[in-house]
């Protein structure tokens, strides 16, 4: 699934590169460095997030402890079965996570990790967006 995922991805950021060479339009995606940090910022245009059909959803906080609640739509998972969310703290610019959860109950999680209530986090496109970081699909 998530390799399907990475292929659409792929495919939807090169359709938002084919006009590049002739109208000099900016690159779909810019992937920068974070010092100090193994995850990047991801910059976007309008386009791409639009092509891409990214949603973002802010988290709220559980009533006891004051936990962040994340839904599991924005969880993903690498590999060695970490947790990850991609944060969303300006417009068209996404940063991966780190989650840890707790607790999950029915399509939401506690989390002991991550990003803070108040955040906003992608619910929709975040294989996509982790193809980007990942360089799947670019030219």
């Amino acid at each position: 699934m998530r390799a399907l995922a990475l292929v659409v991805a792929a495919a939807l950021l090169a359709g938002c590169q084919e006009g590049s060479a002739e109208n000099d339009d900016p690159e779909p995606a810019v992937v920068e460095t974070i010092e100090g940090s193994q995850v990047h910022r991801l910059v976007l245009t309008g386009e791409a997030v639009q092509r891409l059909g990214i949603k973002t959803e802010t988290l709220t906080a559980a009533t006891a402890g004051g936990r962040a609640v994340i839904p599991m739509a924005a969880v993903l998972y690498d590999p060695d079965g970490s947790t990850w969310t991609y944060t969303n703290p300006e417009p068209r610019t996404y940063i991966r996570e780190r989650v840890t959860i707790v607790k999950v109950e029915n399509d939401r999680a506690t989390t002991s990790s991550g990003p803070a209530a108040g955040t906003a986090v992608v619910v929709v496109g975040s294989a996509e967006l982790l193809g980007t970081e990942n360089g799947v699909g670019g030219g």
